[in-house]
């Protein structure tokens, strides 16, 4: 059934149609045989193969030159709707039904290619493609808009320029827009066949509305046009009111945010991280501690310990001393004062950081204490003294003073040995500083600056003068000084202190028991052995001394005293320095061989 459609091979679409394609060709296949099959048609019959439009269908545009394009499958192009194509009216003579629009059949330019290829130097198949259509979207504000396309159409046509409108009439308050291109040309009238009747084409009685579509013309020498009409230019003028406010808003965003950051830094700086942390902790106390603890001890005696720092003419020291009465008596080491001299200033600092000039009461070499005293100075708390025949080995004790000058310094440890005989001093290579202990051992740490302090028991009793230590590497440090405390801390018995005291209280000097004898100290056997002859060629044993009424004569060694083994002539001084004149001793000594057994009286001599 014949539906107005071709029926021979389909045309491509890219190339030229053929307008005997549903014909078939001469013998020769020449035009003549395309004449003659036309000239079998009644004049004025419409032609075969020049379908009829249809509704959405797409249709071949007419060129001015009487070529014309077929139309691209709607599967490859667009397919513009109906009403956007417009149609150009056909000739009066050969004017179609109203129902049915023909046209006019066109003289090929080449002749049929069986294989579709174009010709060299044809047009070949890129000539102008149909119009299309795609939606204009609204450019945004501030978007420039290119200008008006000032070239041609793509059908050698002058491009329409824009038509200037009234102000409102787009909806959006622009006052310009593009007028609607120009119909494209009719095709030239052709002379109706004898017969026909001549009835013209009704050509459009207004112009076609408005349209934003152009035609794209691949060919066009000029620089592209757009497909469509770039719409009505955007508003040019400055928001700067808009602007401002955003700067404005910004500036105070950033305001609030750097305070919110500021605050969350501080309060994680402060808090120590977002989350709170809070760990379990004992809550505060009275400060109470038992009195025989170690703090205890040390609150009770603090008070009455004081610093002392002396400055002499040669050489300057520091030491410590306790308090022993209420008038400002204070007892320290001989060693201690011994840099100021005759005329050298001594100060004295107690607990509470308060200071007072102090003054040379009495000294004792032999026992290397002295006592100082302080005036103008009330509320004085004496440091209650002990008994250090009572002290036992390993009894837990604390020493006070100013180690390396650092005030109210408590170490804590025990008694670690007793009558610990040691001699101290002898710098003045005549034997005349050199002091004789019968010592208490302690390894409470001692240091230099200790000397001088008391060393207390567990009721905050005195029972020693710190006053010497042994150190590891025979008593020198790196830079010529004492090195500090290993553990071997040495005091003098509070009971030998407290005797010496008074007697520097009252008189200024102390008394050393003695027994009337000169020792040979370079005797190297077991025991104290009495010298032959003195230095200026006189009798060893002191005539009517002590030793010469009990019946001591030169060469006897003296073994014991008091039932206590005596290895040298020093010890044998610490036993007797230990006592008081007029104390009575039993001795056991060695003669010929045979050991004897004496008993005498403790006489007396001036201390330095």
């Amino acid at each position: 059934m014949d539906d107005g459609k071709p029926s021979g091979p389909k045309t491509k679409w890219w190339s030229r149609p053929s307008t005997e394609r549903n014909r078939p060709a001469g013998p020769d296949g020449d035009a003549s045989a395309v004449a003659g099959a036309e000239a079998t048609e009644p004049a004025g019959a419409p032609v075969d193969d020049a379908p009829a439009l249809r509704a959405g269908e797409p249709t071949a545009a007419v060129t001015p030159d009487g070529d014309f394009t077929p139309a691209p499958p709607t599967g490859d192009f667009i397919t513009a709707p109906p009403a956007a194509v417009p149609v150009a009216p056909a000739p009066e003579a050969a004017a179609p039904p109203a129902t049915e629009h023909r046209v006019p059949r066109a003289q090929p330019l080449h002749a049929p290619d069986e294989y579709s290829t174009p010709p060299y130097g044809g047009p070949g198949p890129w000539a102008p493609a149909p119009p299309v259509q795609r939606p204009v979207p609204t450019p945004a504000h501030g978007t420039p808009v290119p200008p008006p396309y000032a070239g041609t159409d793509g059908h050698g046509m002058p491009a329409p320029r824009p038509a200037v409108l009234a102000p409102g009439q787009d909806g959006q308050g622009h006052a310009e827009a593009y007028a609607p291109p120009p119909a494209p040309p009719t095709v030239p009238q052709q002379p109706a066949a004898p017969g026909t009747s001549q009835h013209p084409a009704q050509a459009p009685q207004s112009p076609q509305p408005a349209s934003q579509w152009l035609r794209y013309d691949p060919w066009g020498t000029l620089p592209q046009q757009p497909l469509s009409h770039p719409g009505p230019a955007p508003d040019a003028r400055p928001r700067r009111g808009r602007r401002g406010t955003v700067l404005v808003g910004a500036a105070l965003l950033a305001l609030v945010a750097g305070g919110i950051g500021g605050g969350i830094g501080a309060y994680v700086e402060r808090n120590g991280g977002l989350t709170t942390v809070d760990l379990p902790q004992a809550g505060r106390d009275d400060g109470g501690r038992a009195p025989d603890s170690v703090a205890g001890i040390a609150s009770s005696a603090l008070p009455s310990v004081v610093t002392l720092h002396v400055n002499g003419s040669a050489e300057s020291g520091t030491g410590t001393g306790f308090v022993l009465d209420g008038r400002g008596h204070i007892l320290t080491n001989n060693h201690v004062v011994a840099p100021a001299g005759s005329t050298g200033d001594i100060t004295v600092t107690f607990s509470s950081g308060e200071s007072a000039p102090a003054e040379l009461v009495g000294k004792d070499s032999g026992y290397d204490l002295a006592v100082v005293k302080v005036t103008g100075v009330s509320g004085l708390t004496p440091l209650p003294l002990g008994n250090s025949d009572n002290v036992r080995v390993g009894d837990p004790v604390v020493a006070i003073g100013a180690p390396f000058d650092l005030s109210n310094t408590v170490t804590s440890g025990i008694i670690s040995a007793k009558e610990r005989p040691i001699t101290a001093g002898g710098e003045k290579g005549d034997g005349t500083d050199v002091s004789y202990v019968d010592a208490l051992q302690t390894d409470a740490p001692i240091n230099p600056g200790n000397s001088g302090g008391p060393l207390v028991d567990a009721e905050a009793r005195v029972i020693g003068i710190n006053s010497a230590i042994r150190a590891a590497d025979s008593g020198s440090g790196a830079d010529g000084g004492q090195s500090g405390s290993i553990g071997l801390g040495f005091a003098i018995p509070i009971n030998q202190g407290k005797r010496v005291a008074e007697e520097l209280i009252k008189t200024g000097k102390a008394t050393h028991p003695v027994i009337g004898v000169t020792l040979d100290m370079e005797f190297a056997g077991d025991g104290a052995k009495v010298g032959g002859k003195t230095a200026d060629g006189g009798s060893a044993v002191t005539e009517g001394g002590p030793a010469d009424d009990a019946g001591i004569r030169s060469g006897d060694i003296i073994t014991e005293v008091e039932g206590r083994r005596v290895h040298s002539g020093e010890e044998l001084i610490v036993k007797i320095r230990a006592h008081r004149p007029g104390d009575r001793l039993a001795l056991v000594l060695t003669r010929g061989g045979k050991d004897l057994a004496m008993t005498l009286t403790l006489g007396s001599a001036s201390g330095t």
